[in-house]
This record gives structure tokens, C-alpha cells and sequence, in this order.
């Protein structure tokens, strides 16, 4: 097809500004993918975290309570130990103060005891009579301490005693409620699981390994504690650095304990859904590719994330972790890791490309 004159001359014009300019009339080359957001998977029912309202309200309900059970009876043994100790104390002082009393009453066996009475007939004068009545003060108010501090003594004996055999009961109970929120927390897993088999033992392809170097083994510091070491209760109080919501402080310093241990990837903590912890404050997800949440993770991206999960499998005590989630595994405080499965068959809601963390 042939262009007519004014057409052809307009032609001529563009070329040659083109080529004077250096403009170039291409695509633009594609800049580096910022950090992508993770988007919650879709689905009825669904959390966000890749289960059901349901079991994330179980597993959470679990957790907790055999993590706090957990610390309930690590107390426990603690005041035990230092009540045995407090005890050994007693028994020892026990001793000397029974000595005392009794060689009180061989004393006053041997010689008799001095009464008012046998002190008045057998002073021969008014000086010995007073003599006599100062000693026999003495020797009741020595009698009396010695009685008192025995009385004392047994009693605290006693007291330590019980004290232990509280501490005693209070251990079982925990261990029972441990042991309930353990068959609590797996019997959720396996009924979202349906018939999937859980050994409890993942393959080291699929897991983190505890032979991971690194990140994992580093030691964090520990999140602030009240005074009898339980933690304090928080609430989603502090700006989240990563979205424009809110997060615990407790959250925020593992984040940032995490980020100080060599862990800068992309992280997005709070959002909005329908159940979990994103909305609380209590949750964070992190990329494990260098270009925020993408495919399923493989290579070095893959190995950031076992040791990420690592780390925050060995720091859980120090900073209150609820549970953990990485490749189709979820790791709980009760149980270790285990099969999670029967996500939406995406990355995201199989958590191939990020570790999940869940506070407390």
C-alpha cells in the first residue's frame, strides 16, 4: 500500500526527530520486582493462614494453653526446688534447738527444777533469795526461747512440707492440661489433614534441618517477662513497620531479633481476615525469595527459610512463639513438627514461599 505525500513527509519528520532525540520507540526494560504482598488465599471459610477458622481457633487455643501449662510447671519445679532446699535448712536448725530443750530437761531431772517455793525455804538470807529468784528467771526464760524457737522451726517444717505437696499436685495438673492440649492440637491437624499420614517426623526436604548453620543457630535476646517469668498479656499496640496496621511489642521484637540475626528479607505482619493472628498483631509472614512472596521457594531461598524457621523454632521460649508454619509443615510447641496440608494449592496458602510465625 502506497502512502500519499502528506503522509509520506510526516513519516520522514518522526524519523528523523527519532533520530536526533535518541528517543527509542521500544518497550521499557522491566525494573527490579519490588517486595510483592502476600495475598490471603481465597476459599470458603479460610483464614489466610491456609486452614479453616476452625482449626487456626484450635490450634491457637492449643498452643497456648500447653505453652503456658508448660511454663506453669517449670515454675512449679523451681519453687519445689527451692522449697527441698529451704527444708534441708530446717531440718538442720531442727536439730541444735531440740538439743537445746533436751539438755533443759536432763539438767532439771538431775539437780531438780528451782521453783519459787524450794527458793524461798533454802535461802539462808535476803541476798541469796534474790539470787536465787534472778536464776530462776533465766532458767524460764531460757526454757521458753528454746520451746519457742522448736515450736517455730516444726512449724515452718511443717509448712514447707505441705508447700512442696501443693507444688507436687499443681506439676500433675499442668501435665494433664499439657497432655490434653497435645491431643488437642494433633487430633485438629489430623481431622484437617483427612487421612493424609503424619508420622511426626518430616524428611529433611520438607522440613527444616536441625543441622542448619547460620541464623538458626543464633541465640535471641529474650521478650520482656513479669516478675514470676510469665509473659505479659499484649494487645496489637504498636505501629507495624511492615503494613499500615498494628502489631504486639512482642511480635515486633522477634521481627526485629529475627532482622538482627541476619533475616532481612521482606516481611508483612498485619492484615485483615477472617480469623488467626495477622489481625491481632500476633503474626508475621516472611519471604523466603530475595523479591518478596513469589513461587514455591527452591535453592538458596529454600534454605533461608529452614533456617528461618529454625531460628525461630529454638528461640520459641525466649520469644513467645505460638507456633510456626513452613512447606506444608506446621511446628507446634507440643508436638513438633507435623503434616499441614489441604491448602489452596498455592504458594501462599501452602506456605511454600514464606515462614509463617505465630506470637503469643
Amino acid at each position: 500500500m502506497r502512502l500519499d505525500p502528506v503522509r509520506r513527509r510526516l513519516a520522514t519528520l518522526l524519523a528523523v526527530l527519532v533520530a536526533t532525540s535518541g528517543l527509542a520507540l521500544v518497550a521499557p526494560a522491566a525494573a527490579t520486582a519490588a517486595p510483592r504482598p502476600l495475598a490471603a488465599p481465597g476459599g470458603s471459610g479460610d483464614d489466610g493462614e491456609g486452614g479453616s477458622k476452625s482449626l487456626v481457633e484450635q490450634l491457637e487455643a492449643a498452643s497456648k494453653g500447653f505453652v503456658e501449662a508448660k511454663e506453669a510447671l517449670d515454675r512449679s519445679k523451681k519453687r519445689q526446688q527451692e522449697l527441698v532446699a529451704k527444708l534441708k535448712e530446717i531440718d538442720a536448725d531442727l536439730g541444735p534447738k531440740q538439743g537445746a530443750l533436751d539438755e533443759i530437761v536432763q539438767r532439771t531431772y538431775r539437780t531438780g527444777r528451782l521453783g519459787p517455793m524450794s527458793a524461798l525455804l533454802t535461802a539462808d538470807s535476803t541476798g541469796t533469795l534474790l539470787d536465787r529468784a534472778q536464776t530462776l528467771q533465766t532458767v524460764a526464760m531460757k526454757q521458753d526461747r528454746a520451746i519457742r524457737d522448736l515450736k517455730d522451726a516444726r512449724s515452718k517444717q511443717e509448712q514447707a512440707k505441705l508447700a512442696i505437696d501443693a507444688a507436687i499436685r499443681d506439676q500433675q495438673k499442668q501435665l494433664t492440661i499439657m497432655a490434653k492440649r497435645k491431643t488437642q492440637a494433633e487430633s485438629a491437624l489430623k481431622a484437617h489433614n483427612a487421612a493424609a499420614a503424619d508420622d511426626g517426623s518430616p524428611s529433611t526436604d520438607s522440613s527444616p534441618s536441625s543441622g542448619s548453620s547460620g541464623g538458626s543457630s543464633a541465640l535471641a535476646a529474650p521478650a520482656p517477662r513479669n516478675s514470676d517469668g510469665s509473659l505479659p498479656g499484649e494487645s496489637c499496640s504498636v505501629n507495624d513497620p511492615t503494613t499500615s496496621g498494628c502489631i504486639t511489642p512482642r511480635t515486633l521484637h522477634a521481627m526485629k531479633e529475627a532482622k538482627a540475626d541476619g533475616f532481612t528479607r521482606f516481611v508483612a505482619c498485619f492484615r485483615h481476615q477472617n480469623s488467626g493472628e495477622h489481625p491481632k498483631g500476633r503474626a508475621c509472614d516472611f519471604a523466603a525469595d530475595r523479591n518478596g512472596f513469589g513461587g514455591v521457594a527452591t535453592g538458596s531461598s529454600r534454605t533461608y527459610g529452614n533456617r528461618l524457621a529454625n531460628y525461630f523454632i529454638r528461640n520459641s521460649s525466649r520469644l513467645g512463639v505460638l507456633y510456626v508454619i513452613w512447606f506444608e509443615r506446621i511446628w507446634l510447641p507440643s508436638s513438633g513438627w507435623k503434616a499441614y496440608t489441604r491448602g489452596q494449592g498455592d504458594p501462599s496458602s501452602d506456605h511454600t514461599n514464606h515462614v509463617h510465625l505465630s506470637m503469643r
